[in-house]
């Protein structure tokens, strides 16, 4: 059977007198789109940030290619957090920065590339995207859906084997939604990386997922197939479908 390239084993996460995370047992299997769906203030933006070490498990293990996390090597965390990108859920664009700068953000901060290898990274992703002409311009003077498009282009720009998507349609009419998801579907057969989505675009983010989990109450409720689901006799899973499509 294929290890998960992460997977939460009986994680537990407190917020002072709030308990977020009740004993989480999740799967993530490299090369496919998971999308983590569940009603709001579920705790899956928190389970989004175990992933890239922003928040720390209360108990419980995280592994990686079948490793306790904590059992691994400096180097090991230092190389599986290089392959990691996140797409955050406002964008998270600097308004002082130009288009061009807030992409090639990731590269420049690292130091170890050349200014013109990161150019030619950063004008490859802006030419894949449609971005080209934009590169002097500022967040303020761009549309929600091209500024998702940069938030994309400055994810992929570092060539990552796993991306995190925060609510990435957040904002956004259901065209340009759609032009998101499509956009996500696209780039990740193109360049095979990992896809870690939380959405609550229900049912159109199944169009675009291999795998499905529902996180309800502080645990993962359901977990497999997009066929799965949408076959599922879950009351829980067919109740919450039927309230987003409503």
């Amino acid at each position: 059977m294929t290890v998960p390239l992460i997977q939460f084993v009986n994680i537990k996460k407190n917020f002072e007198t709030q308990e977020v995370l009740k004993g989480v047992h999740l799967s993530i299997y490299g090369g496919k789109i998971t999308t983590i769906i569940g009603k709001s203030g579920t705790g899956k933006s928190v389970l989004l940030k175990h992933m890239i070490g922003l928040i720390k498990p209360d108990s419980g293990q995280i592994l990686i290619n079948g490793e306790p996390i904590h059992l691994l090597s400096h180097e090991k965390i230092k190389v599986f957090q290089k392959e990691l990108s996140y797409m955050f859920q406002d964008n998270a664009l600097f308004d002082s920065m130009t288009i061009y700068e807030n992409i090639a953000l990731p590269l420049s901060e690292k130091r170890y590339y050349p200014k013109n290898r990161i150019k030619d990274k950063v004008m490859y992703q802006m030419r894949e995207l449609g971005l080209l002409g934009s590169e002097e311009k500022f967040p303020a003077q761009l549309s929600g859906g091209m500024k998702k498009r940069v938030a994309l282009a400055r994810a992929l720009v570092t060539d990552p084997k796993i991306i995190l998507f925060d609510e990435p349609t957040t904002g956004l009419d259901p065209i340009r939604k759609k032009n998101v998801h499509t956009m996500i579907k696209e780039y990740q057969e193109k360049f095979e990386f990992t896809a870690v989505i939380v959405s609550h675009d229900i049912p159109d983010i199944f169009n675009i997922s291999q795998r499905i989990a529902m996180l309800d109450e502080g645990i993962i409720k359901f977990e497999g197939s997009k066929e799965n689901v949408l076959n599922s006799h879950s009351t829980i899973v067919n109740a919450f479908i039927r309230g987003e499509e409503a």
